[in-house]
């Protein structure tokens, strides 16, 4: 069976800044497909190439089988997007909203209201979609976003960070929406910077920074390429340099320690992946002790998908994330979303 969404090499600047550098990956039919990295890693900029809203420099998109740099058109007609800001008209009704929504997607008026009925009661509408958008809270628009992007009965729906700035209670219930559209054949590929999002619904990953895919694989795979238990530890409150390193070069002589990472970002505190036993923190307690080094802070976890992140770039999806903050320049992003 042919994948729902193909990438290949896709790469796209905007002036002298490559926002995508080199990313693939497939999204195959029925699946929940997550894109996941820090802001500014990319993920929008490639989701708005594959729903033909920006054109690629140089690489190769099929939807459904359909070149969508060639055939633009063909490959709208099988998807479906949301983006991240939700755009709606607060005059309106949600209703309203969705007969307009009808009309540009040339519905007949029969069938459209069966739809737009249809996508009220699924998703949860009906005591809203007589009220104006405008009284909506995030959740209730970010549903009715939802429901306007389905309405067309896409092959593959996108979603660009499907629930940034949304309560827990909201997050859960948009959640459970995505794996009921799953379970009804539709294909979903989000982008995400929350880690327990994509874990919690992506059969497939891959993990973008700086424009190019560091991993992909199952979150599964992902996590047993990382290999063994983590350890995360910290000598003091702020630890220096200099004893960050010591720590870590006997730790790294224990059979045990696979691998050690001074995380600079986080007070130069250590990430050790170790093979599990039970006793791996008594024996680094009792050798930091014998060394005269202290123990401020020491946990020991499975591998998450942050920790294939770290493995993958020596930072964390936090630091990452705080990085980018520091970095952007509004004017800059906003130049470049109206392109």
């Amino acid at each position: 069976m042919a994948p729902a969404v193909l990438i290949e090499k896709l790469q796209k600047r905007y002036g002298k800044v490559e926002a995508v550098k080199d990313v693939s990956f497939q999204v195959e039919p029925g699946e929940i497909f997550g894109l996941l990295g820090p802001n500014g890693a990319g993920k929008t900029t490639t989701i708005r190439c594959i729903c033909t809203l920006a054109t690629p420099d140089a690489g190769k998109i099929e939807v459904s089988s359909i070149n969508a740099i060639a055939n633009p058109k063909a490959a709208r007609q099988k998807l479906g997007y949301v983006a991240q800001e939700v755009a709606l008209d607060k005059v309106l009704t949600g209703r309203e909203l969705l007969q307009l929504q009808a009309a540009l997607y040339h519905i007949p008026g029969k069938f459209a209201k069966e739809r737009i009925d249809k996508m009220i009661s699924s998703l949860g509408l009906q005591e809203y979609a007589d009220q104006k958008t405008g009284t909506y809270s995030g959740g209730i628009r970010k549903r009715l976003d939802l429901a306007a992007g389905l309405l067309h009965k896409p092959d593959v729906l996108v979603l660009d960070e499907p629930t940034v700035g949304l309560d827990i209670e909201s997050r859960v219930v948009m959640w459970d929406i995505l794996r009921q559209l799953r379970d009804a054949g539709t294909t979903v590929l989000l982008t995400s910077h929350y880690l327990e999002e994509v874990d919690a619904l992506a059969s497939s990953v891959a993990i973008i920074d700086k424009g190019v895919v560091i991993a992909a694989g199952t979150p599964s795979e992902l996590k047993d390429r990382v290999g063994g238990d983590r350890i995360t530890l910290r000598i003091r409150e702020f630890c220096p340099l200099e004893e960050a390193e010591k720590a870590k070069d006997m730790l790294k002589s224990f059979p045990f320690v696979q691998e050690a990472i001074i995380n600079v970002a986080q007070g130069n505190s250590l990430n050790l992946v170790v093979t599990p036993q039970s006793d791996a923190l008594i024996t680094i307690q009792q050798a930091l002790q014998a060394a005269g080094l202290p123990t401020f802070g020491i946990a020991q976890s499975r591998p998450s998908l942050d920790d294939v992140y770290l493995a993958a770039t020596g930072r964390t999806l936090m630091d990452a994330e705080l990085a980018a903050a520091g970095s952007r320049d509004p004017k800059a992003e906003r130049k470049q979303n109206m392109k």
